[in-house]
């Protein structure tokens, strides 16, 4: 698979409209990098702001897409997951509609269904967020 890749729907359990990341630019077995351009119909932007709870949720979707791409490199299902714990989270900044998100995480640890990442969101150079997430890896997606 060549990067970028534009079809992400297909690595991702989430589905409209509660997607926010638009492409994987990059990932291997411990890293991924996507990027994401806020639209105004997102529906965890408020006043045209991205929340908080959006930027968490990019990250965790970045993470997500580096599972999915691992699974499709390997032929396995796409599993779900969900956020267990977010620790040591950092909002510099809130980004605006129309900008473009870049986000990197990073695997920290992996024990059974639990994988610890650590995560970063610049907007146009920017560090604007970061933390380290637990996520809880489940039951494998449907084809």
């Amino acid at each position: 698979m060549d990067f970028p890749v534009d079809d992400i729907i297909v690595l991702i359990p989430q589905k409209p409209p509660f997607v926010m990341v638009d492409k994987l630019l990059y990932a291997d077995a411990t890293t991924a990098r996507s990027s994401f351009t806020i639209e105004e119909d997102n529906v965890l932007v408020r006043d045209g702001i991205f929340q908080e709870a959006g930027l968490m949720e990019n990250m965790a979707q970045t993470a997500a897409l580096q599972a999915g791409f691992i699974a499709s490199v390997q032929n396995t299902s796409v599993e779900t997951g969900f956020i267990a714990a977010v620790k040591d989270l950092e909002i510099l900044n809130l980004p605006s509609v129309g900008d473009e998100l870049i986000t990197e995480i990073g695997i920290e640890n992996q024990v059974f269904n639990m994988t610890v990442i650590s995560g970063n969101v610049w907007n146009d150079g920017q560090l604007i967020a970061s933390c380290e997430m637990k996520l809880f890896i489940g039951e494998k997606t449907s084809e």
